[in-house]
């Protein structure tokens, strides 16, 4: 009996032989917990910016290594060995280069921190989620006052479901089907025929009211992998135990399968029905597409949060344009097309601009968080961009046979080519153009600005979108 607990004796023992274990160590359990803890040491970058760090071997082939995908989130070089080397390869001074991955993971001995270029609270912004900036007040300045991204996102999210389930759990018919002593429903004569005779148990169908639903199944989902991530508030924490609880009776689904879910409810399966739901079902898709979980030393949980920041910022740019040119062009994301009249060589621009409600092709654009610098002039720029872009653009837009292109790029992370402030005062930064010569084909440049305020943002969105409509009507004026 422990202060009034009684505990059962398999769990006594259990504890004992852990501390048998742990003192033949030379160690207690909470004293090796605590030594684990100090003995990590936390490094935090800031997306394409260089750092140096006195790494171990071991810790740098694993920052070199570390990635999803087949992208890796850091690039690692050594520059000099540990001071005082003794001939055998320990480590030295290694330059880490963060890429467009902001989070946090951590590796051996290491909690390796990436912020992003922009600013911390517009970080939220760009997850565009479907909800007013002072929703997201709180977390975002929790973020910028603190150093992890994951437990603020997965506070926004817990705020966001428990609001999304007080308003009422979905509800929606489901077919269902089963052999039963009584009838319910009508009879499937198909399956009944097929038991020679047999009148009981009846082969019934019926169509099931139910919150056991993709929406529900999706939401439970985000809420079991939240409830894994070490670091959560205690308030945050019950917030998600709650919404567990109001969905008891939902069946589990591997995050796996609700992500492809939650993609075909954003194809095309929201209505005003389950719209309230589409806020904490884009915050699942996140927290479930980007976060990693593994077990450390079976008892604690290490988790790896990195979001890509090219794909935040080309859906969050392409999501405003749609909205903000809906019943001027028509905007398609994505499209595949071919470079050639064979159609071997297969092109995918980021925004196809369309004359309302044809097929007509009127302008295309490029969204690139950060432009790929020149391998043979790295630092410099001669126009607003680099030659690399130029060519893709020219190359899209020399295929749809279209006068004018453009290339959209986040002016944050880009901060070399608007080393002036007075220049990022603009709705739309650098508005620059290269008329390419025998063609007369126009390829424009533009900066989006994410330093300012929400409003600020919309007001870039709403020039951006004036700027492709002129473009547009330019094209197909000739």
């Amino acid at each position: 009996m422990v202060g009034g607990l009684v505990i059962p004796a398999p769990v006594t023992a259990r504890l004992a032989r852990k501390a048998r274990q742990a003192t033949a160590q030379g160690t207690s359990p909470t004293a090796r917990t605590m030594a684990e803890q100090d003995s990590t040491r936390r490094l935090t970058l800031r997306e394409w910016t260089r750092c140096q760090a006195e790494l171990t071997s071991e810790q740098a082939e694993a920052l070199r290594s570390a990635g999803r995908g087949g992208q890796r989130w850091l690039r690692v070089e050594k520059i000099a060995d540990r001071s005082g080397d003794t001939g055998i390869d320990d480590g030295g001074i290694y330059q880490l280069t963060p890429r467009h991955f902001v989070g946090s993971f951590a590796v051996v001995g290491l909690s390796v921190i990436v912020r992003p270029k922009i600013k911390l609270e517009n970080l939220f912004l760009l997850l565009e989620v479907g909800l007013p900036p002072a929703a997201w007040r709180e977390e975002a300045s929790d973020y910028a006052n603190s150093a992890d991204l994951l437990p603020s996102l997965v506070s926004f999210f817990a705020r966001t479901a428990e609001t999304t389930v007080a308003r009422g759990l979905f509800h929606h018919y489901r077919r269902e089907e089963d052999d039963l002593l009584a009838l319910r429903g009508r009879i499937d004569f198909a399956r009944q025929f097929r038991r020679g005779g047999l009148l009981v148990p009846t082969a019934c169908v019926w169509d099931d009211f139910t919150a056991d639903v993709d929406e529900n199944r999706c939401l439970l989902a985000g809420v079991r992998r939240s409830l894994m991530v070490p670091g959560v508030p205690a308030e945050d924490r019950r917030r998600l135990r709650r919404v567990a609880a109001a969905l008891d009776g939902v069946a589990e689904i591997a995050p796996a399968a609700a992500l492809d879910r939650i993609d075909l409810l954003e194809a095309g399966g929201f209505t005003r029905l389950n719209e309230h739901y589409r806020p904490a079902l884009r915050l699942a898709r996140l927290l479930l597409a980007n976060l990693t979980l593994r077990d450390m030393h079976g008892d604690s949980a290490a988790s790896a949060f990195m979001v890509d920041m090219n794909q935040l910022f080309e859906d969050f740019v392409t999501a405003r344009l749609q909205v903000a040119l809906r019943g001027r062009l028509d905007v398609d994301a994505q499209r595949h097309l071919h470079l050639d009249e064979e159609g071997r060589i297969t092109i995918r621009p980021d925004l196809l601009l369309r004359q309302q409600g044809t097929d007509v092709d009127a302008g295309v654009a490029d969204i690139k968080y950060k432009l790929a610098a020149d391998a043979s002039d790295e630092d410099g720029a001669e126009a607003a961009g680099y030659h690399g872009d130029y060519y893709q653009l020219l190359a899209y837009a020399t295929a749809l046979d279209v006068r004018d292109g453009t290339l959209i790029y986040c002016a944050d992370a880009n901060d070399e080519l608007v080393a002036d402030p007075a220049e990022r005062a603009g709705a739309v930064l650098l508005p620059s153009v290269v008329t390419v010569r025998n063609a007369g084909t126009r390829l424009h440049t533009c900066a989006i600005d994410l330093s300012g305020s929400p409003s600020h943002i919309d007001a870039q969105i709403t020039a951006l979108s004036d700027h492709l409509e002129k473009s547009a009507a330019r094209s197909t004026a000739r």
